[in-house]
């Protein structure tokens, strides 16, 4: 097999930014795209503020990472091998929106028929289904379309990015695969595991994967809740569960309720998957009214614990420690239903967190900075 040694990615935002630079810090030559001309420019003249550990140091030394405003400009570059990492946001269903993929679809296909095979990789998380059919409206003008979604964390993209514990691969054959796990081969520093398989179960896969760690995030919330509620110790019964190597202790701690751009909306849309095909996957809708439940539980077990004049503190109320994002943060709901409720709930932030939250909920909380 030729040596791969150009790289294109359509989209640049945080999770395409993140690998287009990881790629070029591995020794591929790098070309990219987007559609947003600002972000670009910014990334051109090296003067994006990223809020993700390690970004801004690997942008400021990247040589090999060739940036284009044109998808025409773009194309007329020697890659083969193109990862799109375009946004998929919630869909009205809970399902997954595809028209920034559909429309680059529409794009591609106007600049007909490729004089040589060219392979489309997709790195934003789709419905199950949704790759195949893109394949076949692809499939005449010479393009392949094979899914390989990241399974990342916020604030730790970059090194999640270098060491995976798996390499999901839907290869549109194995011929494509093999091209894939070569270049992986080439970006991880440690020795994942590579899950070869049609597109539809990739799909499958990727959702499927990020439910079980919401069943388990929910399954030890709902024990630790039951713990408390008797007097017993959470965290002493967690610990021994998980101390059994069958279920192992990784996302089974006693806290807040899971959170995030990812767990939720992954939880959700393999639940609405199911439905469409005729199933119930009544664990899906199970794990997500316990994880409301769960915050129920601690608003009233903190009202019961605390002195109305004693102040509720939170050392950070993002979804996760390590991120500024705030979608679907338990803490934050956690604290703007306490301090609804009449409390003093006083926060420590970072001051990009606190000009956000304040923002949202103008004089509803005390803060307090921290860098």
């Amino acid at each position: 097999m030729t040596d791969i040694t150009h790289i294109g990615i359509i989209g640049v935002g945080k999770l395409g930014l993140c690998f287009a630079l990881n790629l070029e810090r591995s020794g591929f030559k790098v070309y990219a795209t987007d559609i947003d001309t600002k972000h670009l420019d910014s990334l051109e003249n090296k003067a994006l503020n990223s809020d993700e550990p390690d970004v801004n140091v690997l942008l400021d030394k990247a040589s090999n990472l060739i940036l284009d405003s044109s998808l025409q400009g773009f194309l007329d570059n020697p890659i083969t091998d193109i990862f799109v990492m375009v946004a998929t946001p919630t869909s009205a269903h809970n399902g997954y929106d595809h028209s920034q993929v559909n429309s680059l679809c529409d794009d591609l296909i106007a600049f007909g028929r490729q004089p040589e095979q060219r392979h489309l990789y997709i790195g934003c998380t789709t419905m199950p289904g949704y790759c195949s059919e893109l394949a076949e409206k692809l499939k005449p003008y010479n393009w392949t379309v094979s899914y390989n979604p990241e399974f990342i964390a916020q604030g730790t993209v970059i090194y999640n990015q270098r060491h995976p514990d798996q390499v999901l691969i839907g290869e549109a054959n194995v011929e494509v695969g093999d091209r894939l796990q070569s270049i992986y081969s080439k970006l991880v520093q440690n020795d994942p595991t590579y899950c070869r398989m049609d597109v539809l179960s990739a799909e499958i896969t990727k959702l499927a994967t990020n439910c079980f760690l919401t069943t388990k995030i929910s399954f030890a919330n709902s024990i630790g809740d039951l713990a408390k509620s008797v007097g017993a110790d959470p965290d002493k019964i967690l610990n021994a569960v998980g101390s059994d190597s069958r279920i192992g202790d990784k996302y089974l701690n006693y806290g807040f309720g899971f959170g995030g751009p990812c767990f939720p909306r992954d939880n959700r849309a393999l639940g609405q998957f199911a439905k469409s095909q005729g199933q119930q996957l009544y664990i899906s809708a199970a794990t997500d009214e316990v994880n409301k439940q769960h915050l129920n539980f601690q608003i009233q077990d903190i009202i019961k614990s605390k002195e109305e004049d004693t102040p509720i503190e939170f050392q950070t109320i993002t979804y996760k420690p390590s991120s500024v994002l705030l979608d679907e943060s338990q803490q934050l709901a956690l604290a703007v239903a306490l301090a609804k409720r009449g409390r003093t709930v006083v926060i420590y932030e970072r001051p990009s967190v606190i000009k956000k939250v304040e923002a949202m909920y103008p004089g509803l909380f005390v803060f307090k900075e921290y860098t």
